[in-house]
């Protein structure tokens, strides 16, 4: 009976309040795409250093709207790094994805593998400042999502 009349309620307010009322009470995600560049033998990983920090961190970025998680990473990875990947080679980790502690934040997290002596990388300077290999055993100082997000993949400090 309650409910009946909690939904005859909600639908005779304007479209408009019940949008709003549905957008607040419904979770809502901020979905990414993360690239984990390798060696064949995952003993080199390519890292980033962005502004505004000192500390490295990895291909990534927000999806646009409608866009594919694997079309994501591939568009982030050409933007911040330079190298090209075609669909099929972005394979998805495992896990695939990571939810972040905030539970708001999800990471759709891919393997790409390159040769670090044959793989050029192009930086903007304005966006990346500097990218390089780093071996697995010795990673960088990395923002702490990064490395809770490498801890996953047994890499990084938290492993």
């Amino acid at each position: 009976m309650l409910r009946r009349l909690v939904g005859v309620v909600f639908y005779n307010l304007p479209h408009p309040m019940r949008r709003r009322i549905v957008r607040l009470a419904t979770p809502t995600y901020t979905l990414g795409s993360v690239v984990l560049v390798m060696d064949a033998d995952r003993e080199r990983l390519l890292m980033l250093r962005q502004p505004p920090g000192k500390r490295w961190s990895l291909p990534a970025g927000l999806l646009n709207r409608r866009e594919q998680p694997v079309e994501g990473a591939r568009r982030e990875l050409a933007e911040e790094t330079g190298i090209e990947a075609e669909l099929e080679e972005l394979v998805p980790a495992n896990p695939c994805a990571v939810v972040h502690t905030s539970g708001r934040w999800v990471d759709n997290v891919f393997h790409l593998e390159r040769d670090p002596e044959t793989t050029q990388i192009l930086v903007d300077g304005h966006e990346v400042w500097d990218a390089g290999w780093h071996s697995v055993h010795d990673l960088p100082e990395m923002t702490r999502a990064t490395a809770k997000l490498l801890a996953h993949y047994k890499l990084g400090p938290l492993a």
